[in-house]
């Protein structure tokens, strides 16, 4: 069957049998996620035309202003998950603490727990630019049939067996792995199917967009200032292009098409940086190494971090791996002039 044929759910009936744990949950949570997604997007595409659009006049456990988008994206995804009976517990970027699903059941046997960013991106709603979905997939380490723990959720990125992306734009898509490569299906709005139209997807291994604010730049590590500098100077392929769209899923998709490198630095105004670990970094992270990309902390492997907190945020640089090793040079250089 040619790829541009093959619909989502065919590709994860295909395939699941590659899937180190093979029992169909996964594909049940996959196709839940396609799901939620066919709805959000539905409302997203008509956001201009209801009272969907604006600040719900709360705010999230970042202290960020909430969407009513963000706000109908999470409920959406969290009521799509636990209603169908295939995780354990889920942990929004959302919510102050994460939900255990089915604790009362002695008969529940479910594995997954999902960390979920229901609407990356969602300040730029109001003025029709991109925005997105990002999914992280763990196996729970506490005993099956007991209910989550924090430590289901506090682990690290090198242990998902699953992550992904839904990009609301021009056109809608849906990217994940499973750990074997990254694939992307589009949807066609017409019969509400998504296809598989990016097979095999993978950064090439040098690139010429470079993505951040430049408008923090002041406030940037010297590290990553001279990176930047780098990155404008004429020669060989320089300078680069500068593309910064400032909703992290659109810029992270433009670049593993492109070849880039998306950078979000800890800063004089967030010390730890802004983005966080377990709701973006993690899961971005396992899509671009799956892609032959690689993703870095300035000085770790994102994948290596254990994490501390829920909502811990980490500086986070990731994309083609030429350019995230020149930007860790830069990082190194700066950190051993100090000593």
């Amino acid at each position: 069957m040619s790829h541009t044929h093959q619909t989502l759910g065919e590709f994860i009936i295909e395939n699941q049998a590659a899937f180190a744990y093979s029992s169909g949950e996964l594909s049940k949570l996959i196709n839940s996620i396609r799901l939620a997604a066919k709805v959000v997007n539905h409302e997203v595409n008509k956001a201009g035309l209801v009272d969907i659009l604006g600040n719900a006049g709360n705010k999230n456990e970042s202290g960020e202003n909430q969407q009513k988008l963000d706000v109908y994206a999470n409920d959406m995804f969290i009521n799509t998950l636990s209603n169908r009976n295939i995780v354990c517990g889920i942990a929004s970027e959302e919510e102050e603490s994460f939900i255990s699903i089915n604790s009362q059941d002695e008969n529940h046997q479910n594995k997954y727990v999902v960390l979920i960013d229901p609407l990356d991106g969602s300040s730029n709603i109001d003025v029709n630019v991109s925005v997105g979905t990002i999914f992280s997939v763990y196996r729970r380490v506490t005993p099956i049939g007991t209910p989550v723990t924090i430590e289901d959720f506090l682990q690290p990125g090198k242990n998902q067996v699953a992550a992904g992306y839904v990009v609301y734009g021009t056109s809608t898509m849906l990217v994940y792995t499973t750990g074997a490569g990254v694939n992307g299906f589009t949807l066609n709005p017409a019969i509400g199917t998504f296809y598989l139209s990016h097979p095999n997807m993978s950064y090439p291994k040098n690139g010429r967009i470079y993505s951040v604010n430049e408008g923090n730049y002041i406030h940037f590590p010297q590290g990553v200032k001279k990176y930047i500098k780098y990155c404008q100077q004429e020669e060989g392929d320089r300078p680069y292009t500068s593309r910064y769209i400032g909703s992290m899923v659109s810029d992270f998709h433009r670049n593993m098409l492109k070849g880039g490198i998306f950078m979000y630095p800890k800063s004089s105004k967030a010390e730890e940086g802004k983005l966080r670990l377990l709701y973006e970094c993690n899961p971005m992270a396992f899509l671009a190494e799956q892609a032959n990309g690689k993703a870095s902390d300035g000085f770790n492997r994102i994948l290596d971090i254990r994490p501390r907190e829920l909502h811990q945020r980490v500086p986070f640089f990731c994309g083609s791996k030429n350019m995230v090793d020149k930007l860790e040079e830069f990082m190194q250089e700066e950190q051993a002039s100090n000593y």
